[in-house]
């Protein structure tokens, strides 16, 4: 977009910088993992603490709690909220802006998953080793990126509701991916990475606000023709 002959940058300075320091920070945690660093020790560490067995009895709850994490049932629950959401304001925008934030976090976490290859703490088999290569696809946590997204977008959506919406997004964020550590089906650095690739995912979306506006004006003009021609 050009304002007085320059381009004006789609995002904030602020918002730019964000994703500057996010992205830094992934890029930090990847290598980290890489280099098998001092945050592979503390993985294993924690790995072999086996937090689901020194707290049993929280076992029970946290596994009906993760499910907030898993992408189909919170796809789902979200497509629900988000028909219902563009029912309300009369736009297709709500059902598209989490189309297109799903889709950006199944390639880029994907990616990275296929790429890295590491297996989860239940198949580890050399102690010490950050277990990459191996055919797993644990790094980074899916369940914690696709609660960052899920309910970040729900959040992102939710108008003068939206504040309260991002405190109930980054619990759920927080508490899924801390439930995957205490679980053992995740390293703690791949929370952190998942944490970091869910941020980044919910960073970038407003990027694609004009695309989404095109393609909003234009499925709201063909349903008002469909209508009339009814």
């Amino acid at each position: 977009m050009r304002v007085h002959g320059r381009i004006r940058c789609p995002l904030s300075r602020g918002h730019t910088t964000a994703f500057l320091v996010a992205a830094a920070c992934y890029a930090a945690v990847l290598v980290a993992v890489l280099t098998g660093s001092q945050l592979v020790r503390l993985d294993w560490q924690v790995a072999l603490f086996k937090p689901y067995k020194q707290w049993p009895q929280l076992r029970p709850f946290l596994d009906a709690f993760v499910i907030a994490g898993q992408r189909g049932p919170t796809a789902l629950a979200a497509l629900a909220w988000v028909s219902w959401r563009a029912g309300r304001i009369r736009s297709p925008r709500p059902p598209l802006v989490l189309c297109l934030a799903l889709l950006l976090l199944n390639m880029s976490v994907g990616a990275v998953k296929i790429l890295t290859g590491r297996a989860g703490p239940h198949y580890a088999q050399t102690p010490g080793a950050a277990e990459l290569f191996h055919g797993g696809m644990v790094f980074p946590s899916g369940h914690t990126a696709n609660a960052v997204v899920v309910w970040g977008t729900v959040a992102y959506l939710a108008g003068r509701h939206r504040r309260t919406g991002a405190l109930i997004a980054c619990v759920m964020a927080f508490g899924i991916g801390l439930t995957t550590v205490y679980l053992g089906t995740h390293w703690v650095s791949d929370v952190l990475a998942g944490w970091l690739a869910g941020v980044l995912v919910l960073l970038v979306l407003p990027l694609f606000e004009p695309l989404i506006a095109t393609v909003s004006a234009s499925v709201s003009a063909r349903a008002a023709m469909y209508s009339m021609g009814r």
